[in-house]
């Protein structure tokens, strides 16, 4: 019989085959699954009866309830790109900041900060933004290199801030409440929009010439107008951040619920612009219908995968090996960071998210590390998987509706500062935990004295006996 650790690795690197040969992802999950299942059962690594967990499990994918955010999240934010919201607020925003060097571009990343917390998903932030921000650089003289950079980093805040998409998959897949993720995710997405404000921050005190102010004639609001106007523009993404993060956090409602209220909340704005029209909402209707039909594929090929993996020994063999990492939790932590920050070259974050992440629990387990810290730390990482070159989908995003004028070469090569800006980000949270702990209600733990003082305060109902006569 051939050792227990050997089908494990073999289907890992069949698993890499198969996506460098670029088969979709969730048909490559089943049919290894199953494939390396029939070996395993011949060579008697387990028995037949072992498959009967499968149809429970993908029976479970399917009633879980909190999975069905991702279709409310999802819709919500393709219906708020077509809304016009994004459009108000850019408008606002670029005449509050226009006055300064580099001024749109701060712009950029509050607006990009806004959305994200609404939206939850980075296509809509970077098509609505870009469609707006482009024309405007480009006529007064932004170099498009930061420009392109800052729309594309700036959408891709929304995988950190509450209520991402992938903050709820990874919440799935590590056991955690999503809320208590959405909470440790608080610090990280301040921290990042800090981290981008300060770099045109810099741009803008040291090269002026490329992220130049507006010129007085592009500055058409001012005075009460100008505040009016911005305004106006916030109210409408102050009442739906409520509606989906406000009932989150005060414990009101549910994710799901949440996302419910927010795609309902996105419809009656789309209605109050004017823009609302069926052929819109079942446009809507239908890119929401395809993401969420990618995510549960995706997950059921990974749940066929991770069970015969793990009953051949596989959560094992990945054990021995990351625990044996020189450096124990922090070389841990910087090899999966870097790892993940790698395959991210190749493998989009649901991806990641259900291939990779269920491999790291037991170890991370058994080195102490906080599941929800992690959860947020690999979130954050996983950013760069939307900026790299050549794969990075929200470049793909701006490529699409930037004109011909904008060379692929330079979204590329305006993506590279904020990779590393992102990547210090994965660092200062690695160095200080607070970043994303400070945010988490600790759990209340209780002495054995106090058990014992609530165990005396229950009064136990009397059970009266009926007497038997001999």
């Amino acid at each position: 019989m051939l050792d227990y650790g050997l089908l494990a690795p073999a289907m890992f690197v069949g698993l890499i085959f198969f996506l460098l040969v670029g088969f979709p992802v969730a048909f490559s999950l089943a049919t290894l699954g199953l494939f390396f299942s029939f070996i395993a059962i011949e060579m008697g690594y387990f028995g037949v009866e072992f498959l009967q967990a499968l149809p429970a499990r993908v029976f479970g994918i399917m009633s879980n309830e909190l999975l069905l955010a991702i279709p409310f999240f999802t819709l919500m934010g393709v219906v708020l790109e077509k809304s016009g919201l994004a459009e108000d607020l850019m408008e606002g925003f670029g005449q509050l900041f226009g006055p300064l060097p580099g001024g749109l571009a701060q712009a950029v990343i509050y607006v990009g900060a806004i959305l994200g917390a609404i939206t939850g998903t980075v296509a809509a932030s970077v098509i609505a933004i870009g469609m707006i921000a482009i024309p405007i650089m480009m006529r007064y003289g932004y170099d498009m290199k930061i420009g392109t950079g800052v729309i594309a980093a700036s959408g891709t805040i929304t995988q950190v801030i509450p209520p991402s998409l992938v903050l709820i998959v990874l919440a799935f897949q590590l056991g955690v409440p999503v809320g208590d993720m959405y909470l440790g995710a608080i610090g990280p997405s301040i921290a990042q929009v800090l981290l981008f404000s300060g770099f045109i921050l810099l741009v803008s005190l040291f090269q002026p010439h490329r992220v130049p102010a507006l010129p007085p004639e592009a500055r058409t609001l001012r005075g009460v107008a100008l505040w009016s106007k911005v305004a106006w523009g916030m109210l409408p993404s102050l009442i739906l951040i409520f509606l989906v993060l406000g009932t989150i956090f005060m414990g009101i409602a549910s994710p799901t619920e949440a996302g419910a209220m927010g795609s309902m909340g996105s419809i009656l704005l789309a209605i109050a612009h004017g823009r609302f029209t069926l052929k819109m909402l079942w446009g809507s209707m239908d890119v929401t219908m395809r993401i969420t039909a990618m995510v549960i594929f995706i997950l059921i090929g990974a749940t066929v995968f991770s069970l015969v993996f793990q009953g051949v020994n596989g959560g094992k063999w990945i054990e021995h090996l990351l625990s044996h990492i020189p450096g124990g939790r922090l070389g841990f932590l910087i090899f999966v960071n870097i790892f993940v920050f790698f395959i991210a070259f190749f493998l989009d974050f649901f991806e990641i998210v259900f291939i990779i992440v269920p491999l790291l629990i037991p170890t991370a387990v058994a080195l102490d590390i906080d599941l929800v810290w992690l959860g947020v730390l690999l979130c954050v990482n996983m950013q760069t998987a939307f900026m790299h070159p050549p794969f990075g989908f929200a470049l793909f995003y701006l490529r699409g509706i930037a004109p011909p004028e904008i060379k692929s070469r330079d979204i590329y090569l305006g993506s590279i500062p904020w990779i590393v800006l992102q990547l210090i980000l994965v660092a200062l949270i690695i160095t200080f935990p607070a970043i994303v702990d400070y945010w988490i209600a600790p759990a209340e733990l209780l002495n054995d004295a106090d058990v014992q003082q609530q165990l005396d305060q229950i009064q136990m109902p009397t059970i009266e006996l009926p007497s038997i006569n001999p």
